[in-house]
């Protein structure tokens, strides 16, 4: 698949998943019809954290970790999320950066950024704004924030240097990226990767992890690290493929523990060397 048609195909996916929530269905990530059972997405946030959020931001929770609890943000810092959906890791974040600090979500999907404004004035948060926009073309200006955050989106594209790039042109100097992601833990079977439909459910698209720093690192980041959060065993991944058939079965199982959710920090430097 080229860029174009893997960018539709996400797209569409979180447009379902957006209008299910609205039905009063959770989300689910990838083929999973059990979002409580699902090994990615099940139990990321502490009830203290989402007990005051509305519960439509919670349904719609896709990500693959918690990105806001681990990066360390700071009261009056400025937050941007990478494909903030339906708005969990914004609102969250504008609570820990407080009134004096702001917090943008970025997303394509007309459905995810409705549901997500309407979970903001649900909520009642005015340091929020969310725009509409691809990660590879952040709509922000040069130097604009100081921490960024994601939470199993930057998987999602084809083109990550260009993602990474655009992160280092809008974080300040000495800005941090502090990301939740999906990394292989070697190499990942072709057979799993034609499946479209993994794109979006947060397996097919990752990166190796040494990959994964060393593109971050070619896009000007110092002091990349990659810590593993949760590694994925073959019967998780099964779990998650039920309906994709024996073929897919067969290939996952020979993927058992290579693939896993992390954490990955990076940061700007503070000066051009």
């Amino acid at each position: 698949m080229d860029e174009k048609s893997i960018k539709q195909e996400v797209r569409d996916f979180y447009a379902r998943e957006a209008l299910k929530v609205r039905d009063g269905k959770p989300a689910c990530c990838g083929a999973s019809s059990d979002s409580a059972a699902n090994p990615i997405t099940a139990n990321l946030y502490d009830r203290s954290d989402t007990a005051e959020l509305p519960g439509d931001a919670v349904a719609a929770s896709l990500g693959c970790g918690n990105p806001t609890a681990l990066a360390e943000l700071k009261p009056g810092e400025t937050v941007l999320d990478l494909g903030s959906g339906g708005g969990i890791d914004v609102l969250l974040s504008a609570r820990r950066v407080g009134p004096g600090g702001k917090a943008y979500g970025l997303d394509m999907t007309d459905e995810m950024l409705a549901l997500a404004r309407d979970n903001q004035r649900e909520a009642g948060v005015s340091n929020v704004e969310f725009l509409k926009g691809e990660i590879e073309n952040i709509p922000l200006p040069d130097n604009s924030v100081d921490v960024i955050i994601s939470n199993c989106v930057i998987n999602l594209s084809a083109n990550k240097d260009r993602v990474f790039g655009e992160a280092m042109r809008v974080l300040r100097p000495g800005g941090r990226l502090a990301v939740s992601d999906i990394v292989v833990r070697g190499s990942m079977p072709a057979e799993i990767k034609r499946q479209v439909e993994l794109w979006a459910g947060c397996i097919a698209g990752a990166l190796e992890d040494r990959d994964y720093a060393g593109k971050l690192r070619r896009a000007g980041f110092v002091d990349v690290s990659i810590e593993p959060t949760r590694i994925f065993t073959a019967a998780d991944a099964r779990a998650l493929v039920d309906t994709l058939g024996p073929d897919a079965q067969e290939s996952l199982a020979r993927i058992d523990g290579k693939f896993a959710s992390a954490f990955i920090r990076a940061r700007k430097p503070a000066r051009a060397s």
